[in-house]
């Protein structure tokens, strides 16, 4: 049986005995039904884990004492930002999900011209902590030890205001740029909602220093187009081979 991995929003040290949040502990012994002394593996997203045990167990309550720190980390050494225009239903959990599981260190929630979701009030903070609640859980499941920052709602022009990255990319169909060989430390990866991005946010994109690149003849849904782009980037400048 595959050691459960969890994430624990606490700071964590060697021979450590600390009780858990009450969600965690439900999930433990009446999702996954361990018995005390059951083996685990802790993580608080800052790099590195800690092999644990269930010390104690009862029906509300969990307390585990961790071991020694293992600072093994599957982090990729590109550092890459998405910024996707908000998406409806369960696509926007999909990409995050996925964008999680294959590397990327930051995700930025944008408003663009034809953003068909528009969050307001109390539903941005809910909602992003329901997509930070599916990346945790994307980690978990896939051995990274640092959980990408879900960054909350903002417009395009204020998110490329702001980019610094050198490599820069928009996807957009029907471009013909070609794939730059030189290796960067970050890039950004600039991702439109699903009927696309307007001329003048396309132009307002280019005048950021975002080159323009497509995926080849077929047009890609939002949510796959950018788990193909950062797909092609970990091979040639992560940790994908």
């Amino acid at each position: 049986m595959r050691i459960p991995r969890i994430f624990i929003d606490v700071p964590l040290d060697e021979n450590q005995t600390l009780e858990l949040p009450k969600e965690t502990s439900h999930y433990l012994t009446r999702v996954l039904r361990l018995p005390v002394d059951a083996q685990l593996r802790v993580f608080n997203g800052l790099g590195g884990e800690y092999p644990a045990q269930i010390h104690e167990a009862s029906k509300n309550s969990v307390q585990i004492k961790t071991g020694n720190f293992q600072s093994a980390d599957n982090s990729s050494p590109l550092h890459i930002h998405l910024g996707i225009s908000l998406s409806k239903g369960e696509r926007m959990d999909f990409v995050i999900q996925k964008a999680t599981e294959l590397g990327v260190a930051e995700i930025s929630l944008l408003n663009s011209e034809r953003t068909e979701v528009k969050l307001k009030g109390d539903r941005v903070e809910k909602r992003v902590e329901h997509w930070r609640k599916v990346s945790i859980s994307a980690c978990e499941q896939c051995g990274c030890n640092r959980v990408p920052a879900i960054h909350p709602p903002v417009t395009l022009a204020n998110w490329l205001d702001k980019r610094d990255e050198p490599i820069k990319l928009i996807m957009q169909p029907g471009t013909n740029q070609p794939f730059q060989q030189n290796k960067p430390a970050t890039v950004a990866l600039l991702v439109g909602p699903e009927g696309g991005f307007s001329d003048l946010e396309v132009q307002a994109a280019n005048n950021a220093g975002f080159d323009s690149i497509s995926l080849g003849p077929r047009i890609l849904r939002t949510e796959t187009a950018p788990l193909v782009a950062i797909s092609i980037l970990q091979h040639h400048w992560g940790d994908l081979s």
